[in-house]
């Protein structure tokens, strides 16, 4: 098997996308992102697009591609990802994949167990509940429909706990009863590295980002989002703290320090996960020849 991927992983803010840029133009090929919420085309300063420059330097794909009114889920981005990569390999022997979310990096190469669809208006209906009623309705809801689900420490994300408890209501049986855990046979191999650097760092970048996406126009595009707060695709760090504050329960600048803590602890999340995963080789972003170097001794 002589296809790689190059999957570059990371915290958010650690410099994912100019690395992948960067070594997408050196191996003359393209980059997959692998974020659940760069592909909307409604979103940009929120979600941390790559800029202009950097989808002009190389193709990139699932950027931009999909609509904030579209179901998007891991198993989209696996049979969306598999498709380019295998366009892309038919040119070239490594495609890169950048991206902060786990799930789907893992979906694309492990493969994701399949789960039945579940009717719109359940989701719907589930995510109104949700709304109305808060974290405390959702986690009261899954202790006594899920409770296996509830023990898996994921209690405090709405978005996975709203998918567990859609399926639990469709299905009448656990999310995780869906899951056997079986590797797919893949025709290309993963190489992964992970990025990150020292936390007090880290936390730094992801607080100048931050202000930096409020000095682009983050407001103006939160409040043009606002009347589709209720998509899925609108829950998520950057959007909900200033919809708060369109709603009056903050203050715009208790909005800004809301997003910047929640940011440091979905990285935290987001490294949890990461040093999870076997086979990881770990460096810090700005070792761009080193990477370089371990790349190609893996390819050879």
């Amino acid at each position: 098997m002589n296809k790689i991927a190059l999957v570059i992983a990371g915290p958010t803010a650690v410099g994912k996308t100019a690395l992948a840029v960067e070594l997408a133009e050196r191996f003359r090929t393209s980059v997959i992102s692998a974020d659940s919420r760069q592909c909307f085309r409604e979103l940009t300063i929120g979600v941390a697009k790559p800029s202009p420059e950097e989808l002009a330097a190389v193709p990139h794909y699932f950027i931009n591609s999909h609509s904030i009114h579209d179901d998007v889920t891991a198993a989209t981005f696996e049979n969306y990802a598999l498709a380019k990569a295998a366009a892309c390999f038919e040119e070239t022997d490594l495609v890169v994949v950048s991206g902060g979310t786990g799930l789907y990096i893992k979906a694309f190469c492990e493969g994701m167990d399949a789960i039945p669809p579940v009717a719109p208006e359940l989701r719907q209906r589930l995510q109104a509940h949700y709304e109305q009623q808060g974290l405390a309705w959702l986690q009261q809801q899954l202790a006594e429909r899920d409770p296996m689900f509830a023990a898996t420490g994921e209690m405090l994300n709405p978005h996975r706990m709203l998918r567990a408890l859609e399926v639990v209501e469709g299905t009448g049986q656990s999310i995780l009863s869906f899951r056997t855990g079986q590797r797919r046979e893949r025709p290309f191999r993963c190489i992964t590295v992970g990025l990150n650097l020292p936390r007090t760092l880290l936390h730094e970048r992801i607080n100048r980002r931050v202000v930096h996406m409020m000095e682009q126009g983050l407001e103006a595009e939160a409040r043009a989002l606002y009347p589709f707060r209720h998509l899925n695709a609108l829950q998520t760090v950057g959007y909900q703290e200033l919809f708060d504050y369109f709603d009056g329960m903050s203050t715009l600048p208790q909005a800004v320090e809301s997003i910047q803590q929640h940011t440091r602890q979905y990285a935290r999340r987001q490294l949890t996960w990461l040093r999870k995963q076997e086979g990881v080789a770990w460096f810090e972003p700005q070792e761009t020849e080193a990477i370089y170097s371990y790349v190609v001794g893996e390819m050879s």
